[in-house]
C-alpha cells in the first residue's frame, strides 16, 4: 500500500491509504464496534425520527431538538430516512412547497376550481375519487354490489383551460442579497398552550408536546385531544403505543384497539409514515397489514371507514374493464370494500390509498406537464445555436428543446455543461432562460458554466421570489425556458408548484443524474417522467472525467472497480471499528488531505451513512469541532467559525458557517447569503456540518470528500447511496472503509428502493401532441 505524500506508512496513528479502491477482502475483515448504535438509514421508519433499534425504546418525552436531522434527510432509497434516533420531535416545519402553496392562494384556488369542475377523476389507469362525499358514495355502491370499483375510475378528464402566456420581459432591477430569516412557525396562543398542557398532563404525556401539538392540530388542539386522544399521532415522533397509553389514561375502559378513532388515526399515521419513505400512496393491502400489526382485528373495515371519514383517498390502477358479473365482488366488498374481483380480465387491479395533499400535487403536476407539452410551438431558428454547441450532446439537447415544451435530460456531473450551453444559446436568441438548482453550491457551479450569474437560481429562491425573474401580472414566472438541474431532488409538491407557475408556451427541461438518491420529500418526479416516456429524452454521452468519474460510473452500473489513480485521487483507508474510523477521518480532514492536495479542511466534506452511532454525523462533528474549531459553544452550542447545516424546512439542508449571534438570533453565512436563525429555532434547525449524510450532501460538490463506512453502517448501504456519496468529491475521494464485503454487495445487489407513486400512470394516460392534434 502507498501512503499519501508526507505520511509514514504504519498503524501508529497515521493513515495507510491505498492508491485505489480495492476489493474489501484485501483490507481484511473488519469488526464492527460493539458499542456503536446503528448509523445506517435503517428500515421501517415510524416517523420523521430515524430507524435504529434504539429508536424503539426511546420515550415520547425526548425533547424536539433533533428535528433538524430527521427533517433534512427525507426519504432514503435504501431505507425510509437518514434521520435522528429520537422518537419524539416537534411538528415539522412547512416544507418549501407547502409554504409556496400557502403563499400562492390564488394559484391553488385556480387548481381547486379546475378540479371541482371535473365531472370525473382524471383517467390515468389510476383515478382519483374527488371529495370525501364522492368516496363515501363509491364505497357504499361497491359494498352493495350496485357498481364495481372500476366504475368510479374510468372517466376521462376534460380539456384544461389555457393559461395566458407571459408578457414580454421587463427590465429587472439588480438584486442585493439581504439577510434572510428562516420563516418562523405561527405562534401558538398562551391560552391554547395552557389548555393542551392540561390535557397532556391528564393523559400522562409530557408537557413538552404542547407546542408541537398546537402546531399540528391548531388552536383547538386541547378539545381534539380530549375527545380523540389518538390525534396525538399527528405530532411528529409520537408512536402508536404512546398514543394508546395516552388514550387509556384519558378514556379508561371506553377505548380499545378497534375504536374507530384509533383506526382512523392509524391509517393517517401509516400514510404519513409512508410519505417519509417517498411514497405518495400505498396499496390497500399494505395498509391493512400495517393495521393488523397494531392489533386491529378488522383491518378491512377500518380502511373502509377511514375512506368514508375522508382520512384517506381511494384510487385504482390497472385494467378498467368491468367484471362480467357486476355484483361478483359483493362479498369481498362487504368484508373490506377494496378487493377487486378475481375474475376481472386483463392485468390485476391495484387499489391504492393516499393522502389528499399528494393526490392533488400529482394530479396538478400531470395536468401542468401536459399543458407545457401541448402549448409549446416549434422554433426553427435554434438550428444555428445547435450548430455552435460545444459538444454533440449539447447540440442534441438544444435541438430537442427547440421542438418540445418538456424535455428530460440525464447525465453525470460533466453533463451539467449541456444545460448550461442550452441556457446560453436560448439567451443568445433573446429568450428569458434560467437554470434552477437544488443548492447554492449548484447555483454557483451553473453560473460559472454559463458565464452569467443572473442565469442561475436555486429552486427555493425562484419559487419564493428572492432570486430569478419574478412574476408576471398573472402570477406566472416571467421566463421562456427553465432548466431544473438536480431534478432527482425534486419532490412532487414542489414540482407541482413549479409547473403551475410556468406560463403557456414556456419550455421546461428536467436535468439530472438518475443514479443519485431521490428527493427528501414524497414522490419520484424525475424517475416517473423518464419511465412514462411522454416527452423527448436526451441522454448525455459526456462521461465524468478522472479516476473519481470512472469509479462512480462503475458504481452506477453495479460494479465496484479498481481504478488507476496515479495522483492519489482515490484512496482507501481500512479501519477495524468505529472508533478508529473517527480517528482516521479527523486525521484525513485536518492533516493528510491539506498536506497532500493543498485542500484546506473547510473545503473537505465528510459524508457518513447516518446521524446516530459511534461514527455517525453527531460523533464525527463533535470530534472535528474539537480539532478544527474548539470552543465553549457560547451561542447555543456554536462558536464563530463553526461549519453548520441549516434546515429551514424538511428536506432542505443548507451548509453554512457561523459568523456571530445577538438578540436577533444566530447569524450564518450560507454560501455567501446571510441568514439569521431566530434563537428559538437554533436548537431544532441548526447542526454542525463538518460531517453530513449522503442525503444532505446530494446536489453539492466539494474539492475533497471523505466517505466514512464504519462496520455498523452496512445495513444502510445501497447502490444509490454509494453512487451519491462517492460522487461528491471533485479532486479527491478518501473512503474510510470498515464494512468489509458489504460495500461490493450493496453496489451490486442493493438497488434503489421503489416508491409507490401515481404520477407515472397519470402521465402515461396523457395524449401525446400528435394524438391531440
Amino acid at each position: 500500500m502507498t501512503a499519501l505524500p508526507g505520511e509514514t506508512p504504519g498503524t501508529g496513528g497515521t493513515d495507510t491509504p491505498q492508491d485505489v479502491v480495492s476489493p474489501p477482502d484485501e483490507a481484511g475483515a473488519q469488526e464492527p464496534a460493539a458499542d456503536a448504535d446503528p448509523a445506517s438509514d435503517g428500515a421501517g421508519a415510524e416517523t420523521g425520527a430515524a430507524d435504529s433499534p434504539s429508536a424503539e425504546a426511546e420515550a415520547a418525552e425526548a425533547e424536539a431538538a433533533e428535528a433538524a436531522d430527521s427533517a433534512s434527510d427525507g426519504a432514503a432509497e435504501a431505507s425510509p430516512v437518514e434521520a435522528e434516533t429520537d422518537a419524539a420531535s416537534p411538528a415539522p416545519e412547512l416544507s418549501e412547497a407547502q409554504a409556496e402553496l400557502a403563499a400562492q392562494r390564488e394559484l391553488r384556488e385556480r387548481i381547486e376550481q379546475r378540479k371541482a369542475a371535473k365531472a370525473a377523476p382524471i383517467a390515468a389507469g389510476a383515478g382519483l375519487s374527488g371529495t370525501a362525499a364522492d368516496l363515501l358514495a363509491a364505497v357504499r355502491a361497491v359494498e352493495s354490489g350496485e357498481k364495481t370499483g372500476s366504475a368510479f375510475f374510468a372517466s376521462p378528464a376534460p380539456a384544461q383551460a389555457p393559461r395566458r402566456p407571459a408578457p414580454a420581459a421587463t427590465a429587472q432591477p439588480p438584486r442585493t442579497p439581504a439577510p434572510q430569516a428562516a420563516p418562523a412557525p405561527q405562534a401558538a396562543s398562551p391560552k391554547a398552550l395552557d389548555a393542551v398542557r392540561a390535557v397532556l398532563v391528564a393523559g400522562g404525556a409530557p408537557e413538552a408536546l404542547a407546542r408541537p401539538a398546537v402546531g399540528a392540530l391548531g388552536e383547538q388542539a386541547a378539545e381534539l385531544l380530549r375527545t380523540d386522544p389518538w390525534q396525538l399521532l399527528a405530532v411528529a415522533g409520537v408512536r402508536p403505543e404512546q398514543a394508546d397509553g395516552f388514550a387509556r389514561a384519558l378514556l379508561g375502559a371506553d377505548c380499545g384497539p378497534d375504536d374507530g378513532r384509533r383506526t382512523a388515526a392509524l391509517v393517517g399515521w401509516v400514510l404519513e409514515r409512508a410519505a417519509l419513505q417517498g411514497h405518495t400512496a400505498l396499496e390497500a393491502e399494505a395498509v391493512r397489514a400495517a393495521l393488523a400489526e397494531r392489533a386491529v382485528s378488522a383491518p378491512d373495515a377500518a380502511v373502509r371507514e377511514a375512506v368514508e371519514e375522508g382520512v384517506a383517498l381511494l384510487f385504482q390502477e390497472g385494467e378498467d374493464e368491468e367484471p362480467e358479473e357486476p355484483g361478483a365482488d359483493t362479498d369481498e366488498a362487504e368484508e373490506g370494500g377494496l378487493a377487486p374481483d378475481a375474475d376481472t380480465p386483463g392485468e390485476p387491479i391495484r387499489i391504492l390509498l393516499g393522502l389528499d395533499r399528494y393526490a392533488l400535487a400529482e394530479e396538478s403536476l400531470a395536468d401542468g406537464l401536459a399543458r407545457l407539452v401541448n402549448a409549446c410551438e416549434k422554433a426553427a431558428d435554434w438550428a444555428e445555436a445547435a450548430a455552435a454547441a460545444p459538444s454533440p450532446s449539447a447540440a442534441e439537447l438544444i435541438r430537442t428543446t427547440a421542438a418540445a415544451g418538456l424535455v428530460a435530460h440525464s447525465g453525470g456531473e460533466a453533463a451539467r455543461a449541456e444545460p448550461a450551453a442550452l441556457i446560453a444559446a436560448a439567451r443568445g436568441l433573446g429568450l428569458r432562460a434560467f437554470g434552477a438548482t437544488h443548492s447554492e453550491d449548484g447555483r454557483r457551479r451553473l453560473a460559472a458554466a454559463t458565464g452569467d450569474p443572473d442565469t442561475a437560481v436555486t429552486l427555493a429562491g425562484l419559487l419564493s421570489g428572492a432570486q430569478g425573474p419574478g412574476r408576471d401580472e398573472d402570477g406566472a414566472l416571467a421566463l421562456d425556458l427553465l432548466v431544473v438541474l438536480d431534478a432527482p431532488q425534486l419532490d412532487v409538491e414542489s414540482a407541482a408548484v413549479l409547473v403551475e407557475a410556468l406560463a403557456d408556451g414556456a419550455r421546461l427541461v428536467l436535468s439530472g443524474d438518475p443514479g443519485v438518491l431521490g428527493s427528501a420529500g414524497a414522490g419520484r418526479v424525475f424517475a416517473d417522467v423518464l419511465a412514462a416516456r411522454t416527452c423527448p429524452q436526451v441522454v448525455s454521452r459526456t462521461p465524468d472525467p478522472g479516476p473519481i468519474g470512472e469509479l462512480v460510473s462503475g458504481v452506477g452500473i453495479g460494479e465496484l472497480n479498481q481504478v488507476d489513480a496515479p495522483g492519489k485521487e482515490v484512496v482507501i483507508v481500512p479501519v477495524r471499528d468505529a472508533g478508529e474510523a473517527v480517528h482516521r477521518t479527523v486525521q484525513l480532514v485536518a492533516d493528510s488531505v491539506p498536506r497532500a492536495f493543498s485542500i484546506p479542511a473547510d473545503e473537505t466534506q465528510v459524508i457518513t451513512v447516518g446521524h446516530g452511532g459511534a461514527a455517525g454525523t453527531r460523533a464525527l462533528n463533535e470530534a472535528l469541532k474539537q480539532r478544527l474549531n474548539p470552543g465553549p459553544g457560547r451561542f447555543g452550542g456554536f462558536d464563530p467559525g463553526d461549519r453548520v447545516v441549516h434546515v429551514p424546512a424538511p428536506g432542505r439542508a443548507v451548509p453554512g458557517v457561523v459568523r456571530s449571534a445577538d438578540a436577533e438570533g444566530l447569524h450564518l453565512d450560507c454560501g455567501g447569503v446571510p441568514v439569521v436563525v431566530p434563537q428559538e429555532r437554533v436548537e431544532s434547525s441548526v447542526r454542525h456540518g463538518w460531517a453530513l449524510s449522503a442525503h444532505q450532501a446530494a446536489g453539492m460538490r466539494w474539492p475533497a470528500a471523505v466517505v466514512v463506512l464504519p462496520g455498523d453502517a452496512a445495513a444502510g448501504l445501497s447502490r444509490p447511496w454509494v453512487y451519491t456519496a462517492f460522487g461528491r468529491g471533485e479532486r479527491h475521494l478518501s473512503v474510510v472503509h470498515g464494512v468489509d464485503q458489504a460495500l461490493p454487495h450493496a453496489v451490486a445487489e442493493v438497488p434503489a428502493q421503489e416508491r409507490t407513486t401515481r404520477l407515472r400512470p397519470l402521465l402515461e394516460a396523457l395524449p401525446t401532441p400528435d394524438a391531440a392534434s
